[in-house]
C-alpha cells in the first residue's frame, strides 16, 4: 500500500464544534408555538363569540386572566421568574373557557383557573414537566365538583329556550348536520363550530405544530366504532358523522389531545395515543353514564404517555440486543 493510501486525514481540530444537544435546531420558541395555537383558536374562539354573545366573551376573559394572574402570583410566591409572556397560561385560560358553557358564574373561571395553574401544571414543576393536560384537568375537577353547573347549558342566541341540552344528549335526529357545521348548537364553547375547528387544526398543521396521526387515529376510531354501533341499531344510536362533529371531539382531537408535553414523541406512539382516546371516548358515549367522554380520555392517555414512549422509542443506531447467558 502506498504512503498516499495509508495516510488518514483528520479534520482540523480547530474548526470542530462540541456541544449539547439536540444538535438539529430550529427557529421556534415556546412563545411563537404558544401564540400560533391561540391564533389557530380564534375561529372557534370567535365562532363562540357569535352564537353565545358576551357572555361568551366574558368566560374567555375571565379564564385567561385567571390563568395568567395566578401563575405570576404563584411564581412570585415560589420566588420564581415571571413567565406569562410565554404564551402558555394565556393558551390555558383559552382551551379552559372553551371548555365551559357561556353560562358559568365568574367564580367557576376562576376557580378553573386555579385547579389548571396550580393542580395541572406548577405543582408538577411548570411548563414541560406536567403529565396531564392544565385545561382538562379543571375541566374534569369542576365537572366532579360541580355537575349541576357544568352540565347546564346556554342556547345560542335568537333560540326560544334559555337552557339546552348539547346535541349528544339529545335524542337521535335532533340536530342537523348543518347546525353542527356552522356551530348554531348548545354546549361548550369549543362544542359549537365543527368547520371553525377544523380550520384551527389546519392551521396547526400547516405550521408543523401537531402530530396528525393523533387527530386521525382519534377522530377516526369513533368515526369506525360509532359507524358500527349505528349500523347495528341506528334507532339507538347517532350516526358516525354525528359524534365526530358534536360534542368536544374536534377540539379535543386538535387542541388537546396533540400537547406536545403530555402526548407522545414518536409517530407509532401517537398513532396508540389517538386510536386509545378514541376506544374510549367511544365507549363513554355508548355505554358511559357521561354523554361525552373526550376529556376523560385524553387525561388517562396521558397518564400512559410514558409507557408509550418507552415501548415505541426507536433502538439507537448500531445497537444489539445483549445474548442471554452471555457475561457483562
Amino acid at each position: 500500500m502506498s504512503e498516499t493510501q495509508s495516510t488518514i486525514q483528520m479534520p482540523d481540530p480547530t474548526r470542530l464544534v462540541v456541544s449539547n444537544s439536540p444538535h438539529i435546531r430550529d427557529n421556534q420558541s415556546i412563545n411563537k408555538i404558544m401564540f400560533t395555537v391561540v391564533l389557530a383558536m380564534l375561529p372557534a374562539c370567535l365562532a363562540g363569540i357569535w352564537f353565545f354573545g358576551f357572555a361568551a366573551l366574558k368566560v374567555l376573559l375571565l379564564c385567561t386572566v385567571s390563568c395568567v394572574v395566578i401563575e405570576e402570583g404563584w411564581n412570585k410566591l415560589m420566588k420564581r421568574a415571571s413567565t406569562w409572556k410565554d404564551g402558555s397560561a394565556i393558551l390555558t385560560g383559552i382551551l379552559l373557557g372553551m371548555n365551559l358553557n357561556a353560562g358559568v358564574p365568574w367564580w367557576v373561571c376562576v376557580l378553573g383557573g386555579v385547579l389548571a395553574i396550580i393542580l395541572g401544571k406548577q405543582l408538577f414543576g411548570g411548563l414541560g414537566y406536567n403529565p396531564f393536560n392544565p385545561a382538562l384537568v379543571a375541566r374534569v375537577g369542576l365537572l366532579i365538583g360541580l355537575p349541576e353547573i357544568m352540565t347546564t347549558w346556554n342556547a345560542t342566541r335568537g333560540a326560544d329556550v334559555v337552557t339546552s341540552a348539547t346535541p349528544l344528549g339529545m335524542a337521535v335526529g335532533d340536530t342537523s348536520l348543518g347546525n353542527l357545521l356552522s356551530g348554531n348548537v348548545g354546549g361548550c364553547l369549543g362544542e359549537t363550530s365543527a368547520i371553525a375547528l377544523l380550520i384551527g387544526g389546519a392551521i396547526l398543521l400547516f405550521f408543523k405544530l401537531i402530530k396528525w396521526q393523533v387527530p386521525v387515529a382519534f377522530i377516526g376510531s369513533v368515526f369506525v366504532i360509532t359507524g358500527i354501533a349505528y349500523w347495528i341499531n341506528p334507532a339507538e344510536y347517532h350516526s358516525p358523522v354525528f359524534h365526530v362533529l358534536s360534542g368536544g371531539l374536534l377540539l379535543g382531537a386538535f387542541f388537546m389531545a396533540t400537547d406536545m408535553v403530555t402526548s407522545p414523541m414518536t409517530k407509532k406512539g401517537s398513532l396508540i395515543f389517538g386510536l386509545g382516546c378514541g376506544i374510549m371516548t367511544s365507549a363513554i358515549r355508548l355505554w358511559g353514564s357521561y354523554p361525552e367522554g373526550v376529556s376523560f380520555s385524553i387525561l388517562f392517555m396521558n397518564a400512559l404517555t410514558p409507557l408509550i414512549d418507552r415501548s415505541t422509542i426507536s433502538k439507537p443506531f448500531g445497537y444489539t440486543a445483549p445474548i442471554k447467558g452471555e457475561s457483562k
